[in-house]
């Protein structure tokens, strides 16, 4: 891991892997306020505290938490569902059997409120991005780009391969917590029929 400088209020730990960021989140949160990117943890506080602290600490048997375990029905209609079978190699229903066949845990969020990057799915669904995203994407559409799984929350721009789409709402204001999925949790798609 790589302790990089972030300004005058935080640095930025470049971990090896997303397990070692997780880990370093979940020893972190308690002493300083910490964010959790794929492979990075910005924590904020005094830079020379938080380099002292960082030293005296051991993460090796630290557990990142486990959260609650979601279902989200995906009707499989999406326009790169074709194309990314065609990448892979196979029917698009072995990619919604891939899709669906392993549970995603949320690895960190970003993008837009409410977006989760879940990881852990099958490998043969890392594709890559489009080469030119789309000025629009739907709310509840669910993509795949590279090593990820998605479902965007609002209409917004996008560049992932979308295979199908959804009716769970992602982020509502006027819920308690506006996110429904947080670091940990872990999302198991269903086929909607």
């Amino acid at each position: 891991m790589r302790i990089l400088p972030c300004g005058d209020t935080a640095v930025l730990l470049d971990c090896d892997d997303a397990d070692e960021a997780r880990r370093w989140h979940a020893r972190l949160r308690d002493l300083f306020p910490a964010a959790l990117g794929a492979c990075t943890v910005l924590v904020r506080g005094n830079p020379a505290e938080v380099r002292a602290a960082l030293g005296g600490l051991d993460v090796s048997a630290a557990e990142p938490p486990i959260g609650r375990e979601i279902e989200i029905p995906v009707v499989y209609d999406g326009p790169d569902l074709e194309p990314v079978a065609h990448l892979m190699g196979v029917d698009p229903s072995e990619v919604v059997r891939r899709h669906c066949g392993r549970p995603w845990t949320v690895g960190f969020a970003g993008f837009a409120p409410g977006f989760a990057y879940l990881t852990g799915g099958d490998p043969l669904l890392d594709v890559p991005r489009l080469e030119r995203p789309r000025p629009r994407v739907d709310a509840g559409s669910v993509g795949l780009a590279g090593r990820f799984s998605g479902i965007y929350p609002r209409p917004s721009p996008g560049g992932w391969r979308l295979i199908g789409h959804t009716d769970v709402t992602l982020w509502d204001l006027d819920r308690d917590d506006p996110a429904l999925l947080h670091p940990g949790d872990v999302v198991r798609f269903v086929e909607a029929r």
